[in-house]
């Protein structure tokens, strides 16, 4: 991936300078399986891919920071002092780019002088493939090498996540700034959310295409019944340590799990529960599967962690099943699951290439007539983690 001369141009153009910025991009994920199961201490199975954020940056003389999206170019340039990065509703989309700034100014002195920034975006908004996580990133490492910050990586993947959580105020685990941070072409990675050790896997599609369908139903996460499915794990959690010594339900195995669960008061909290214990379960088995490139088991284990999302963690909706089922139905399919954390979004699908046009044909008829409009396909290579573009 190379510097991109057309948003140079962009940016001498909406900050009226003739510097030439340097250029950073921080690529979009998706998640192979192990959904959920993040922030309640399992393992998770994503991938970047090669859609994802650009950023340009020239550093100024004064402290002062402009910020511009062209996703979102009705909004003009957001303005602020490097002492005023405090969050504020009117500033919208250029909370996440603040959030990171001011909490690498809490870490470090040297983030005093002001930048120009422009973002350019081609992620769907709303998508669910982390678009969020992306430009938190693409700030986090631009402003590393800009500032000459020097941070590991990991902790920066962790603060990206803490402007997450405590700046926005969505309640989400760590997948989504991992993958962005860590990726690598080529490879999914395998993520222990409770430990933070991870290993690189290969992904061999040699012979077929991971193919992203967007049911164009938009997300807006902190919005969503997110946090709620959160608070009902910890619920289970916390009825399951009455007896068992474990912090999180990712430590319990299927067969510990089924032994234990009459420990859980609520009903709907032990379905909760059955889901991320299962799909933890889930991603293990795939890390095999894949290591002996068996991808119809594979494909298998995406169709059981969509029934799970769908029957006990209930988060997918008529969009996300509709589109899943129909993929089902496809000749050339070997499995196919919602990505993200549902609600709308997109789903995933194992195709063989040479059915990925019959494919996306079949779903789109009938997604078209049961839901009223179309989904949008496209199909994504796997890529790097966030980085300064050469």
């Amino acid at each position: 991936m190379t510097i991109n001369p057309n948003l140079t141009a962009s940016f001498q153009k909406v900050f009226q300078t003739a510097e030439t910025p340097r250029q950073f991009f921080a690529p979009g994920r998706i998640n192979l399986i192990g959904e959920h199961t993040d922030y309640n201490g399992g393992h998770v199975f994503p991938a970047a891919i090669s859609y994802g954020t650009y950023a340009l940056a020239a550093k100024r003389q004064d402290n002062i920071i402009r910020l511009y999206s062209m996703n979102f170019s009705e909004s003009g340039i957001i303005e602020r002092s490097v002492e005023d990065l405090a969050f504020r509703e009117e500033d919208d989309w250029a909370n996440y780019p603040k959030g990171v700034l001011l909490y690498l100014q809490q870490a470090s002195d040297k983030l005093t002088s002001g930048m120009d920034v422009l973002f350019y975006g081609d992620i769907p908004n709303g998508a669910g493939l982390s678009s969020s996580a992306s430009i938190e990133l693409v700030t986090g490492v631009m402003a590393d090498i800009m500032y000459e910050l020097k941070m590991d990586r990991i902790p920066l993947v962790q603060l990206g996540q803490r402007v997450e959580n405590e700046y926005i105020g969505v309640n989400s685990g760590i997948m989504d700034q991992f993958s962005v941070g860590m990726g690598k072409q080529g490879h999914a990675i395998l993520l222990d959310c409770n430990t933070l050790t991870y290993e690189h896997a290969p992904v061999d599609l040699s012979e077929h295409v991971i193919l992203i369908a967007n049911t164009n139903k938009k997300r807006t996460l902190s919005g969503s019944k997110y946090n709620e499915r959160r608070s009902e794990c910890e619920a289970a959690l916390k009825d399951l340590q009455q007896e068992l010594e474990i912090n999180s339900l990712g430590e319990l195995t299927p067969d510990a799990f089924e032994q234990y669960h009459r420990l859980i008061n609520d009903p709907i909290h032990i379905k909760r529960a059955r889901h991320a214990v299962l799909e933890n379960n889930r991603t293990i088995e795939a890390l095999r599967k894949l290591q002996k490139h068996d991808l119809a088991a594979f494909g298998e284990l995406m169709n059981d962690s969509h029934r799970s999302l769908r029957d006990d963690y209930e988060v997918t909706g008529k969009e996300l099943d509709t589109i899943v089922e129909a993929a089902w139905a496809q000749d050339g399919v070997l499995g196919a699951r919602m990505t993200g954390a549902g609600f709308g979004g997109c789903a995933i699908a194992l195709v063989e290439k040479d059915k990925v046009d019959a494919v996306q044909a079949g779903i789109q008829q009938h997604y078209r007539e049961k839901i009223g409009y179309e989904a949008t396909f496209y199909t994504a290579t796997i890529g790097d983690g966030a980085k300064e573009l050469a």
